[in-house]
Order: structure tokens, then C-alpha cells, then sequence
């Protein structure tokens, strides 16, 4: 695969950015004066976040407070730091994880948000990133023909379901044949899935269960099965989920966590028959037809076996909010969650979080207003992909 020169890709990711931000400056949306690579202020930098004031009355969730538009848009690049991520860089820059994926999408294809390949939280040391302080965007700022990513000269994988084709786009599984790898759902939904892996870390998982409960929040639960059946924790959260099956969905996180292309397939088999078996011993539910590969992990193989086995839908996602990572180790405050989650979430999309995370049950009502203001309502997969 032909490779553009660095200095070719950085003129092209400026030129796509400066079309983007001009965009926005209409909207009144713009960026700060120039800032010069050594007076780049330290990733650790928080924005100031003030409440936005709304005519009809206090808004759901507080708003970043943009400068006075300028006639140009002012670009720099910064090099990614080890320890760095596209949280903590917006942060820097008054800015958010989306919009520096926006403007990067070309040269680097996991940061195309419309693509297979995403994935934001896989940021490298020494990549070269475009980007505007105090400016934010998402695709609905951006006018149809710049919202989508031009045709790239190198292929990519096939684009999962998109917001112009409708719900019965998204395929339904055959039983023997291949899991169905999925990163969000129909595009045209008003809908979201909030989804919570439980492995490992259990302090508040019981806790944001039952808050889900008492609000009404549908969402889908990912457990390992060796957490939710043979932990006390584990135990409490599986049989408050049997009390509400009109709320929850259960997926299958494997029994202990491992990364599936280490095994051969027959390993992979019982680690999910292991799982499904004690879930449905101890509360009487399946874990099928929702698989979710720890780490996200895949290879070629992996969805052959998952689907043969009788999980016909893979889980990934299109909004990761690495709420597993303390602030100590550059992980999100609760803050940070609720603005990626709301400022990230389409129709459609899958929100990964842990029922272990640090900030998740802080989060979580910001979450869930935030996103119904934009007129998302949260949901099961079931409910999302009508299985």
C-alpha cells in the first residue's frame, strides 16, 4: 500500500480541518488565537465548564464556554506523548476525543469515526495530530457533503450499517454460520445502547444495577462468567437483573477474561458454554444471542467459531468511554464520561462501560439526561437490533 509523505497527509488532515472549523465559524463556533508548540499548555490541563443558559429553562448538562469568533480558524499540531489520550488532549485544548478523530480521520483510519476500524482509545506515541483549541464539532455541525469521510486511496473494510440505510439493513444471524460483527446499529434509530461489561473491579456495580432499575434505563450487561457466578457481588448484580427483564439484556463476556486469539477453538467454545451454562443455572437467562470479545479482540477466525457455537451477534462499539482506567492513570473524571458519551452518541450507537468503573455511577444521570435531550433513548440490544 502506497504511503503519502508526512508533509502531504499533514497539508491535506490542515486543509480538511480549516474547511471544518470555517464551517463551524458560521455557526458561531470558533478558535483561539495561535498557539506555538512550546506554549502548548500540559495534557493534565482541565477546561472551565460553565452552565449554558437556555430560554426554556437550565440546560441538562453543562456546556463548554466557546471565545468570540475569529475571522480564520488557527491550526497546531501536537505529537502524541506517551501516556496520552484523546481524552486528556481535548481536555488540553477545550476541545473534544470526537472532533480531534474528526480532523485526523485521513491519516490515521482508526480515527475515522464512520469506519470499521475505529478505535480512538489506540492512540501512538509519536503520531502527528491536527487540531483546533476551543473548537468542537460533530458530524451534525457539518453539512452532508463534508460530514462524510471522501472516498480514501487505500481500501478499508466494509462500513457497518450507516445512517442512510434503514434498520432492516442490519442482518440478521443464521444459525451455524459466522457471528455477525456489529459496531453501532441503524443510524436512523432514536435510539442507544448503553452497554456494561462486569469483570474484574466490583465496587460499584451493584450500586449502578440498581440505579438503572430505579430510573428505568434499559441497557445489556456483559459479564464474565466466572465474576457474575461465583462472586457475592457477581451473584447480587445477575439476580437484580432477573428482576427486571423488562429492563435488562445479558451478553456473554466469556468465563475468564482471556484474549481469544490465543486459543484454539475449541477453548473459545467453552469459555462461552461455560459462561451461558452458570448464567442460566443461577438466574434463568442466556446469555445469546450477544457475544463481546474481551478487549475487543478479534481475528478472522474468532466469529466463525462465536457463531457456530450459537452467539450470532459479535458486540463491539462506537463510543468507548475507558471509564475502566482511575484518574491516577489518565483515566476520565465523571465529567469527562458525560461529555464523550453525549457529545459522541448518534442514532444507533453502542456505549461501552464497565459496571467496575471509577466515575460511571457519577456519570450516569448526565448520561442518561444528555441524551435524552438530543432525543436518544437509551435501550437493550434486543430492542436495538430486534432479535
Amino acid at each position: 500500500m502506497m504511503q503519502m509523505p508526512v508533509r502531504s497527509r499533514l497539508t491535506s488532515r490542515l486543509a480538511a480541518a480549516f474547511l471544518a472549523a470555517t464551517l463551524l465559524s458560521t455557526a458561531g463556533c470558533a478558535p483561539s488565537p495561535a498557539a506555538s508548540p512550546s506554549s502548548l499548555p500540559p495534557v493534565t490541563a482541565s477546561p472551565t465548564v460553565t452552565p449554558q443558559a437556555s430560554p426554556t429553562g437550565p440546560s441538562p448538562f453543562a456546556s463548554f464556554v466557546r471565545p468570540t469568533p475569529t475571522p480564520l480558524p488557527t491550526f497546531l499540531v501536537y505529537v502524541v506523548r506517551r501516556g496520552d489520550t484523546l481524552t486528556s488532549i481535548a481536555r488540553a485544548f477545550d476541545t473534544t476525543p470526537f472532533s480531534i478523530a474528526y480532523w485526523n480521520r485521513e491519516a490515521y483510519p482508526t480515527l475515522d469515526p464512520d469506519s470499521d476500524a475505529y478505535e480512538p482509545d489506540k492512540i501512538q506515541t509519536g503520531w502527528s495530530l491536527v487540531l483546533i483549541p476551543n473548537v468542537m464539532i460533530d458530524d451534525s455541525d457539518l453539512p452532508a457533503a463534508t460530514a462524510t469521510p471522501p472516498p480514501a486511496a487505500t481500501s478499508r473494510p466494509s462500513p457497518t450499517p450507516s445512517a442512510t440505510q434503514p434498520a432492516t439493513a442490519v442482518p440478521k444471524p443464521t444459525a451455524g454460520q459466522a457471528s455477525i460483527v456489529v459496531r453501532h446499529g441503524p443510524r436512523t434509530a432514536a435510539t442507544v445502547a448503553l452497554t456494561f461489561d462486569m469483570g474484574g473491579r466490583l465496587d460499584p456495580a451493584l450500586d449502578i444495577v440498581a440505579w438503572l432499575a430505579e430510573e428505568d434505563v434499559h441497557a445489556t450487561i456483559f459479564p464474565t462468567g466466572k465474576t457474575g457466578t461465583t462472586t457475592t457481588t457477581g451473584r447480587a448484580v445477575l439476580d437484580r437483573i432477573a428482576l427486571r427483564r423488562d429492563l435488562f439484556d445479558l451478553g456473554n463476556h466469556t468465563w475468564s477474561h482471556p484474549d481469544l486469539r490465543e486459543l484454539d477453538d475449541a477453548s473459545i467454545r467453552d469459555q462461552l458454554d461455560r459462561t451461558d451454562t452458570a448464567v442460566v443455572v443461577a438466574v434463568n437467562m442466556s446469555t445469546k444471542p450477544w457475544f463481546r470479545p474481551p478487549y475487543g479482540a478479534l481475528d478472522d477466525q474468532i466469529p466463525a467459531v462465536v457463531g457456530a457455537a450459537g452467539w450470532g451477534y459479535t458486540v463491539l462499539w462506537d463510543v468507548d468511554t475507558i471509564d475502566w482506567r482511575p484518574e491516577s492513570d489518565g483515566g476520565p473524571t465523571a465529567a469527562d464520561i458525560v461529555a464523550k458519551v453525549v457529545g459522541n452518541a448518534r442514532g444507533g450507537s453502542i456505549v461501552l462501560m464497565h459496571l467496575g468503573g471509577y466515575h460511571t455511577l457519577e456519570a450516569l444521570p448526565g448520561i442518561v439526561d444528555g441524551l435524552r435531550a438530543k432525543g436518544l433513548t437509551p435501550v437493550t440490544l434486543d430492542e436495538m437490533f430486534g432479535s
